[in-house]
């Protein structure tokens, strides 16, 4: 990430704390003193409405409503004198506790009389709003209550099924009442004078929108189109197909601006009464998620030849899904209209439910060939995955939302034929609703990725980098109250949640909100960076100008990241508004946890610290522990990694380096000894052998001189006299090389000297030799004629 893009994004994010802080720091001003008769007054009506349960849906969101900003109110005169009882408070403080004896100074207990009496009335106003707040509280909670369950009842009420034949008359004749009333207002419009004559004077405005809205919804679309593959010829890159995607909203926008010109040219012809109104509205915004989904379609099912090529699914797949999305988009678009029509009639439950039920059959349907085809690149994905490689997250969650799908198209059907008309038509068409909304997240989060790979000069890398993986999860953020309307949440509600969310939760004596949230995140996070640039500078500038050894230099930089951070949280935490000793009691819970489940974290963070400070071991250091030779590649807080002469990587805990044995070959300096045992054959000269082991020994370029190698004669072996070669080695680390040279040359020098080197004998006594002569002749046949009698 370059300076100016993080300066901008912390930029952007300050923004967004000041604009969560804004209203609680409005609160918290001077407000207004909340009427508390008027609140007492209405109080007292919204609870009987909520007792007699009678009101409608309508009537209680609008109380609801109320309540919310009376709560607010009260949340500011909570926040009064805040200041004022805290300098106060202070002061009572100073004071000290009254004496249990009683006998205090007389002005130092008039003293603390007025200020108790002052801080009882400062108070005052904020335990009034308190109690005040609660009651709403309460009263929000109970609506809120009432109308889930009103949800859940409409929900779960089963009504005609649509599969009665006796129901098909009643829905047809319903729907084509509907459409003759139309006609039916068409003509009484015309039929009116007035209205003809405006029609009259508007007719060319009428036929010149008709005729430009047509052209822009048939021809329109087409024109940009081919000024897309016009001018867009690079796809592959990230400008390409921002280009492209730029001009695809463009087809958008015309595709829009024809529909709703369409709409106005109706609209400028006078004729339009009371039933066409909520119709033509209807139409607009059927109309327009048509538009949408043929708008999607082109990405989510992209040509083989478009670089935006989102599934691994074949050509003859991805137009199956093109025309499953537009078919989508048409029967959510439809739905419209039959909505508008039913409720100005006043249609019947059971006309409505078998008039609904063809478009829910067909999006079930729909939906279900959605799923699979989802679930097949799901397939397809992880079959083209190598032996050793893990399938993409992306890719499994595909193949999981293909069953989601294909589960809530059968299970709409199913319901909507058992009678359960609003738990049908909610999961088909809400579930359409959904999908269109996650496929436009989807694109504008690669909208973002592309553009951070064009900020970040072509990098390819960038499209899978953190800042395009947590934009997606912003936009998720931000979409969530939509999400939330779609499945029924008033906007209330979502306001509400807002408002508790700006309010944030307490804990202790400290109230964490959303903006502090965010400033202990940002702030945390500066000083993070700040931590590691401090870090890079001491390990790439400072530490390589001094005599510092390299393990000295790592240890410092470590301490300096772990220093750093610490700090980092403590400012973080600081300017967030937390009291830190409110967490005391946290603290104390977390000393408990250490002291029965974590022993062994703690004891290796506190070795590991040790092992930083004191440095008995470096990386590069040649150490054996256990048993176990390697050599020291990392120092961690919790472990060290050790790579032996193999090649194999050994994670030992910090605390077995402290408490245990450690040898440490090249600590301080590579001098070390190596020792080369050697046997010759008894009746050797052994004055002869030490002289051509001393000259081999001292002969080799790694023997240190000085002191000079030592041959020892150890003493009579078993087969052998034996012999050791001591010598002190320039570099420790070449300790097997040396000893194989030394081999070497001792096998040859003491074939020159005809020295013999013996191998294992073994003398065998044979105590009755006798036993082991084959037997006499006669004594053979004695034994068979005694066998043969016997």
């Amino acid at each position: 990430m370059s300076k100016f893009g993080l300066i901008k994004a912390l930029a952007a994010l300050w923004l967004l704390i000041v604009v969560l802080s804004a209203p609680l720091s409005a609160q918290t001003g001077s407000a207004a003193k909340p009427d508390y008769e008027a609140w007492q007054t209405l109080a007292s009506r919204i609870e009987g409405a909520v007792e007699a349960g009678r009101a409608s849906d309508v009537v209680l969101e609008n109380l609801r409503a109320d309540l919310v900003g009376w709560r607010g109110d009260f949340l500011s005169a909570k926040d009064a004198n805040v200041r004022t009882i805290a300098a106060v408070q202070a002061q009572v403080t100073a004071l000290g506790p009254a004496p249990e004896s009683g006998t205090e100074p007389e002005e130092i207990a008039a003293q603390r009389e007025t200020l108790t009496a002052r801080l009882a009335a400062l108070e005052a106003p904020g335990k009034r709003a308190e109690v005040a707040q609660s009651r709403a509280d309460a009263l929000i909670e109970e609506i809120d209550r009432i109308l889930a369950q009103r949800q859940a009842n409409a929900f779960l009420e089963r009504g005609p099924s649509p599969l009665n034949p006796t129901l098909w008359a009643r829905g047809w004749t319903a729907f084509k009442s509907s459409m003759v009333n139309t006609r039916g207002e068409l003509v009484t419009s015309w039929n009116t004078p007035s209205q003809r004559e405006a029609f009259i004077q508007n007719l060319p405005t009428f036929l010149t929108l008709i005729s430009v809205s047509i052209v822009f919804l048939l021809m329109g679309w087409r024109w940009v189109r081919a000024l897309s593959e016009r001018f867009v010829r690079h796809r592959n890159t990230a400008k390409g197909w921002l280009t492209a995607f730029v001009l695809s909203v463009v087809q958008l926008c015309v595709a829009g601006l024809g529909l709703y010109g369409l709409a106005f040219a109706v609209y400028s012809s006078e004729l339009v009464g009371l039933r066409l109104d909520p119709l033509i509205e209807a139409l607009i915004e059927g109309g327009f998620f048509v538009i949408i989904s043929v708008w999607l379609s082109a990405y989510v099912f992209a040509r083989s030849d478009r670089s935006f090529h989102s599934f691994s699914l074949s050509e003859s797949q991805n137009t199956l899904g093109r025309q499953t999305v537009i078919g989508l988009g048409v029967i959510f678009g439809l739905s419209f209209v039959l909505e508008a029509l039913s409720r100005y009639d006043s249609w019947s439950a059971g006309a409505k439910a078998v008039t609904v039920f063809p478009l829910v059959l067909v999006g079930g349907y729909l939906l279900w060939q959605l799923g699979r085809l989802l679930r097949r690149h799901s397939q397809a994905a992880t079959d083209a995955l190598k032996e050793e490689d893990a399938p993409r997250y992306v890719d499994r969650m595909y193949g999981l939302l293909g069953r989601v799908i294909m589960v809530f198209g059968l299970g709409g059907v199913v319901l909507l034929a058992a009678g359960y008309f609003e738990a049908g038509t909610t999961a088909v068409f809400q579930t359409i609703e959904t999908l269109v909304l996650i496929a436009v997240l989807i694109l504008a989060q690669r909208v973002v990725a592309e553009l951070w790979v064009v900020l970040r000069a072509g990098a390819e890398d960038a499209r899978e980098g953190l800042v395009p993986t947590l934009s997606g999860f912003a936009l998720i953020l931000m979409a969530l109250p939509q999400f939330l309307r779609i499945w029924g949440t008033s906007d209330a509600r979502i306001s509400a949640f807002w408002s508790r969310a700006r309010e944030g939760f307490t804990i202790g004596e400290t109230t964490i909100t959303a903006g502090a949230f965010l400033t202990f995140a940002i702030v945390f996070v500066v000083g993070y960076i700040i931590t590691r640039l401090v870090q890079g500078a001491l390990k790439n500038t400072v530490l390589p100008k001094t005599q510092m050894d390299q393990g000295g230099q790592n240890a410092l930089v470590s301490g300096v990241g772990y220093i750093g951070i610490f700090l980092a949280a403590l400012a973080a935490i600081t300017g967030a508004g937390i009291d830190l000793s409110s967490l005391a009691i946290v603290a104390g819970a977390l000393s408990v946890g250490i002291g029965f489940g974590l022993q062994n974290i703690v004891s290796n963070f506190v070795s590991g610290i040790i092992l930083l400070i004191e440095r008995p071991i470096s990386e590069g250091d040649w150490i054996e522990v256990g048993g176990t030779h390697g050599t020291v590649r990392d120092i961690s807080v919790r472990s060290t990694r050790i790579e032996t002469f193999d090649r194999s990587d050994v994670i030992l805990p910090n605390a077995d380096l402290i408490s245990g044995k450690v040898t440490n070959y090249t600590r301080g300096n590579t001098v070390g000894r190596v020792i080369v045992p050697v046997g010759v054959a008894y009746g050797n000269d052994t004055r002869k052998i030490e002289r051509i082991l001393s000259e081999i020994a001292e002969a080799h370029p790694m023997v240190l001189l000085n002191p000079k190698p030592t041959i020892v004669f150890q003493g009579f072996g078993a087969d052998s006299l034996d012999f050791e070669i001591r010598a002190i080695l320039r570099d420790v680390n070449f300790v097997m090389s040396v000893r194989s040279d030394m081999n070497h040359e001792i096998a040859k020098r003491f074939q020159e000297e005809g020295v013999e080197i013996p191998f294992s004998q073994r003398d065998i006594w044979i105590r009755n030799p006798e036993a082991l002569l084959p037997a006499a002749p006669s004594a053979v046949r004695a034994d068979k004629s005694d066998g043969d009698g016997a």
